[in-house]
């Protein structure tokens, strides 16, 4: 077994034996960098976040991998993997230390002082040696992945202060702990002042309570509302929403491949209990099986979903995990990629969701397949591409988009990509869209970008409609700036006894944070009990 330590200066070590490690700042953040993230990563975007262009940076990635390779493969094992465009490394014999951290946050028979153990763990320095000032990308990365910690011991402390098995004044304790790592989590404030009130700080308390308010409305937030007894304040019952970050998610799906019937590889995943009825999403714009986890925008959705489905997502060609260099992306290809992520994922019978023109590769798949598909729900969808209904002149808009898109897709400037981010979130905050914009050229190329527009453009599943025989649900925002909501209204009323269903949102992708989000869960939910 080999162990990784990223908390703390990054070390390896085999059989309780320190491996020697590059002095190169870089290679050791490389090395934390590809350990966290356990899914395959492309050559080209490794480059980006640790070299600058002069430096010759797939030189210096080979030179990298070259001083990992005899501490990572110690033993015989290979445990890092790389071909010409990925790199990886094999968790699946590696002791990671965040691993463990994250595996006793879960674990509900952790004893306090085993949780103890794992919060003097977890005050450590993410990766202390690896800072690279220079480069802004792997910056903002371990920024995320650090506040990721701090979220951790929140938790940590959150769980030991919240323990019936420790003395009060140590909970009182652990929940000033709680409270120093999430300072405007309402709950941790109620649990401070709670714990001051049970140790008999009752003055204590009042002043602390005081203070407490005196931040959160400076900082624009509602008050905390304080219990009149003196009782320890206990967890609400968390759903996966609430309660799994991004990471935890995203170490727990499984993500395998398939080959599609032109050899491009295709990476899919499960998430939740494979004994769970299964759900199907068809990939869209634009996907990324590890990144969308860590989404504002559609992440909750999919975390809700998990609790009580088999999810199924895969990436489509030429984005995310899957193949960018392509032959072919087109309607033929979305759907014979699904036909094999469905085969490949051993399903008989399932439902099937489809968002945007996700919807129309689904259409297609349950004309071709009525036999396999239980239930269809369509969401924000439209049966034609805009090459086959647009007038002249919004043609001409289109294509103009297309060749801004070509030339300022890659661009560090995201004005190009804003063309693309406003129409589908204009309700977005101005985080969510640089969320949005970052996560888009992170997810696919240029050419691809354009690719996948004229794609789009030229779906067209028309003539299938009639012919549906699956219970149907077809869901629209009332003010979709992207596809108007008569597009969604026609699509139900030309399927055999759809169902139509308007959100209040003015979102062509919902944000997991708004009222219509809920809404969407619980109409699905309805609809797949039926």
């Amino acid at each position: 077994m080999l162990k990784i330590n990223l908390l703390g200066p990054v070390e390896v070590f085999v059989d309780g034996k320190a491996m020697p490690l590059p002095s190169s700042r870089k290679t050791r953040a490389l090395l934390g960098y590809l350990a966290l993230c356990a899914t395959p990563q492309r050559r080209d975007r490794l480059c980006e976040l640790f070299w600058d262009v002069p430096d010759d940076p797939r030189g210096s990635l080979r030179w990298s991998l070259s001083k990992l390779r005899p501490a990572l493969n110690a033993g015989g094992r290979i445990r890092l993997v790389t071909d010409r465009e990925r790199v990886r490394i094999e968790t699946d014999y590696i002791d990671l230390d965040l691993h463990r951290l994250r595996d006793l946050i879960n674990d509900e028979a952790a004893t306090p002082d085993a949780l103890a153990a794992g919060w003097a763990l977890a005050d450590q320095v993410l990766m202390e040696d690896c800072e690279l000032s220079n480069q802004d990308y792997f910056t903002a990365w371990l920024t995320r992945e650090r506040e990721d910690l701090q979220r951790l011991k929140a938790s940590l402390a959150r769980r030991l202060a919240q323990s019936e098995d420790i003395p009060r004044e140590d909970a009182s304790r652990w929940a000033d702990s709680w409270l120093d790592n999430a300072p405007f989590d309402k709950e941790a404030a109620q649990c401070v002042v709670s714990s001051r009130r049970m140790v008999g700080q009752v003055e204590e308390a009042a002043a602390l309570a005081a203070r407490i308010e005196t931040e959160f409305e400076e900082a624009g937030l509602k008050k905390p509302v304080w219990a009149t007894a003196p009782d320890r304040v206990q967890p609400e019952g968390g759903t996966i929403a609430d309660d799994m970050d991004g990471h935890r998610l995203a170490s727990r799906q499984k993500v395998r491949f398939v080959k599609a019937q032109d050899d491009v590889s295709l990476a899919w995943a499960s998430i939740g209990d494979e004994d769970s009825p299964p759900l199907v999403k068809a990939a869209n714009w634009l996907t990324h099986l590890e990144l969308d986890w860590e989404a504002p925008i559609w992440s909750p959705l999919f975390r809700n979903l998990a609790q009580d489905h088999h999810l199924i997502r895969y990436d489509e060609r030429g984005c995310g995990l899957s193949d960018w260099e392509v032959d072919e992306i087109s309607q033929d290809t979305f759907v014979s990629d699904l036909e094999e992520v469905v085969d490949s994922a051993g399903l008989d019978r399932f439902p099937l969701l489809g968002i945007s023109q996700g919807a129309a590769v689904s259409i297609e798949y349950a004309a071709r397949h009525p036999e396999r598909v239980t239930h269809l729900i369509l969401f924000g969808g439209y049966p034609a591409g805009w090459r086959h209904t647009a007038t002249p002149a919004e043609v001409r808009e289109r294509e103009a988009v297309m060749v801004l898109t070509e030339t300022g897709w890659g661009r560090s400037d995201p004005t190009y990509r804003n063309l693309f981010s406003q129409t589908f979130m204009p309700d977005a905050t101005p985080e969510e869209l640089k969320w949005f914009d970052e996560f888009q050229r992170r997810t696919t190329s240029p050419e691809n970008a354009v690719r996948f527009l004229h794609a789009f453009a030229d779906l067209d599943v028309r003539d299938k409609l009639s012919s549906l025989s699956v219970p149907t649900l077809v869901i629209h925002s009332r003010g979709d700036r992207r596809i108007p909501v008569s597009t969604g209204r026609e699509l139900a009323a030309a399927i055999p006894n759809a169902e139509f269903v308007s959100l209040e949102s003015n979102n062509h992708l919902l944000i997991g944070r708004e009222p219509a989000a809920r809404t969407f869960l619980s109409v699905v939910r309805e609809f797949l009990r039926a």
